[in-house]
């Protein structure tokens, strides 16, 4: 998928960040693909639900529907991210140390993003794009590696049949293949919601109300 290039300051941490975690993914995990997507499917669960909880609980609080559609979407993502876990689990089986690597990165990025989600929103939904572009990255050369015989495709686990509804024939190249759309859309929605987001940072802008305040005709100009 086209790389969405940084185009301001917070676009650029939002990336630098994102390369971070790549670099901790591949140092740890290198060519295990599993067990990379295991670890990175628990934090990719998180922006969703934080995200939908904080837009439900502010709609609440203003007493306003949730004009823009955006708490269904972001629920349905955290849901599905915490499918993509549930079926690479099955294919990885991660011992118990992976399993408590996968309980202190929730832990601790779920903080995290809660933080940044409350004061820097538009932030925090670019640099889950670039989280999923990178997960796309990963799932590219994780299917790669399974047709060039490097990991063996194996028969795809029920769970993963059953969620995709996927043929009862299916392999891990059929469920690599589905995630990694998934990642694309999920990828393609936070950009979008950023976007969204920074128009109305710069419609509400404190200089911009300044000359509209002075001359009510500076935007029409």
């Amino acid at each position: 998928m086209k790389h969405r290039r940084p185009q301001n300051f917070g676009d650029k941490c939002a990336l630098w960040f994102t390369m971070r975690l790549r670099w901790f993914a591949d140092t740890f995990f290198a060519k295990r693909y599993g067990h990379r997507a295991v670890v990175l499917e628990t934090v990719a669960g998180v922006p969703g639900m934080v995200a939908g909880m904080w837009n439900h609980l502010r709609s609440l609080r203003k007493m306003r529907p949730d004009d823009r559609g955006w708490i269904k979407t972001l629920l349905e993502e955290a849901e599905n991210e915490r499918m993509h876990l549930m079926i690479f689990i099955e294919i990885a089986k991660p011992n118990w140390i992976e399993r408590w690597m996968i309980i202190t990165a929730q832990f601790l990025f779920w903080h995290f993003y809660m933080f940044l989600y409350i004061f820097f929103p538009k932030v925090a939904h670019r640099m889950v794009g670039y989280f999923e572009e990178q997960a796309v990255i990963s799932y590219t050369s994780y299917l790669k590696a399974i047709e060039l015989g490097r990991i063996e495709n194996i028969n795809a686990p029920q769970i993963a049949i059953d969620y995709y509804k996927l043929g009862k024939d299916a392999r891990l190249s059929d469920v690599v293949v589905a995630v990694r759309e998934d990642e694309r859309g999920h990828a393609k929605v936070n950009h979008g919601m950023a976007d969204v987001l920074q128009e109305e940072n710069e419609k509400n802008h404190p200089v911009l109300k300044y000359f509209q305040l002075i001359h009510p005709f500076y935007c029409s100009a």
